[in-house]
């Protein structure tokens, strides 16, 4: 007997329904991406591994998925070196090319390779999968479609209200509670130096983006591993726990950062986008979370992070500004931000919540029966005006016994059924079921087509 087919752990097949769903998803994405004037691109699935390396941080590199060389790649190696199985050097010769992280580095790539096709400001969004070599958990995986939304080419705090502004509307639309939390990059650099520990940000906001997942104690214990004294761990503390308003936590930030000049840079530039979107009538809440890291390395200036607040799951969307991430590509000066949606968390928050109208996941509205050729010529003639109508409609390809049609009809939520005899045809008309309520009525073509619209 032959072995069960299987998938690789960390991925999902999706049936008709969740697919319904998952389009519903990207629709309502795509459609707010349209309002705010951004328009589509795609790249390619795999990039250059030189392209990939090194922009994600050491995390980030070891969860590359890389593409063996096709041929013969064994050449150009000495026995010596396969001999040594050292996994990483044998992997840089066998290996050109990865599957892509995420969509911003193969943006920031696409943004230098085609810069003089590109009208700057440029918006663009990307609505694909990315791979990630990580340890599949719930609301984790290896293989998972991300909605990104970019603006390049300006430097104006306005790109980042504005892309608070998509997320806050998506949400909405969604019927999902969420709550926007936003820091900035500058505000943790400020905290480190002001504690003395410049040059260990990059382990400080790896350590303080666990916060949520570890607690405070085991942040601190990575920081001490880091090689970050006690004295500094102490001063971080009041920091990263701070709490009140918005508006209480910029006034203290302000004080306690009064010596960084970067620091109070990352105050202004936060103090401006709350403001600015505290104007905007926001129907979700937006907060100034310190803890918030985003442990990306690219990261310069504002980061967010979207909670669902009714869900138990990790963050649904995030994003932030980059100064920096064109210039590895030669092109540097062209500062960038961005959102990203994490499409399938946001399916399965939908999911748990039950909050996908019912119109997103039915699909055919409308099933002829066929009870023979006759029958069925009378039918295609009708099928013609109802999806001229717009309305998903099918007639059963095969005159099989009743029973087992309706069967089918049920097994799909199939919500009306045409059932044409000679008796209909000899009256020019239709029998039409409702499906839900067993209730029958003979209607003309455009009868049905009203009944089933409403």
């Amino acid at each position: 007997m032959a072995a069960k087919p299987s998938i690789p752990k960390g991925t999902r097949d999706f049936s008709p329904v969740e697919m319904a769903k998952r389009n519903y998803i990207f629709n309502t994405i795509r459609d707010v991406y349209h309002l705010y004037g951004f328009q589509q691109i795609e790249t390619p699935s795999m990039e250059m591994l030189s392209t990939l390396m090194g922009k994600y941080g050491d995390e980030g590199d070891k969860l590359l998925f890389k593409i063996q060389n096709s041929g013969d790649y064994f050449s150009g190696i000495t026995d010596e070196e396969l001999l040594s199985r050292n996994a990483a050097k044998l992997a840089s010769k066998f290996c050109e090319k990865g599957l892509r992280y995420d969509l911003t580095v193969p943006f920031a790539r696409y943004v230098v390779m085609h810069r003089d096709e590109i009208t700057f400001p440029f918006k663009r969004y990307q609505i694909q999968p990315v791979w990630r070599a990580d340890r599949p958990q719930k609301g984790r995986y290896r293989e998972f479609y991300q909605c990104d939304a970019d603006v390049v080419g300006s430097d104006s705090l306005l790109n980042e209200v504005e892309l608070m502004q998509i997320v806050d509307t998506v949400f909405s639309r969604f019927n999902i509670r969420v709550c926007i939390k936003i820091n900035n990059r500058k505000i943790l650099s400020g905290i480190a130096e002001i504690i003395g520990e410049s040059d260990k940000i990059v382990d400080i906001t790896v350590a303080i983006d666990k916060l949520d997942k570890i607690g405070l104690d085991n942040v601190n214990a990575e920081l001490k591993e880091k090689g970050i004294s006690d004295e500094a761990i102490a001063k971080l503390q009041p920091i990263i726990l701070l709490s009140g308003t918005n508006a209480e936590k910029l006034a203290t930030l302000k004080n306690v950062l009064s010596a960084s000049e970067v620091g109070l840079k990352g105050v202004e530039e936060s103090e401006f986008i709350l403001n600015t979107l505290e104007t905007m009538g926001l129907k979700n809440e937006i907060e100034l979370d310190l803890t918030l890291a985003r442990g990306l390395n690219y990261y310069t200036g504002a980061i967010f992070e979207v909670k669902a607040l009714d869900v138990q799951i990790g963050s649904i969307t995030g994003g932030g500004r980059y100064d920096n991430l064109t210039g590895v590509f030669g092109m540097a000066g062209v500062s960038g931000v961005g959102i990203s949606f994490g499409a399938d968390r946001i399916f399965d928050v939908l999911n748990q919540l039950e909050l996908y109208p019912k119109e997103a996941v039915n699909g055919t509205e409308l099933l002829f029966i066929n009870f023979g050729e006759k029958e069925a010529a009378y039918s295609m003639g009708i099928l013609s005006k109802v999806r001229a109508a717009n309305i998903r409609a099918e007639i059963f390809p095969d005159a099989a016994k009743m029973k087992k049609q309706m069967s089918y009809a049920n097994a799909k939520n199939i919500p009306f059924v045409a059932i044409v005899g000679e008796n209909e045809m000899n009256e020019g008309k239709v029998m039409l079921k409702n499906m839900e309520t067993g209730e029958q009525n003979l209607v003309s073509a455009d009868e049905l087509i009203a009944i089933v619209k409403k």
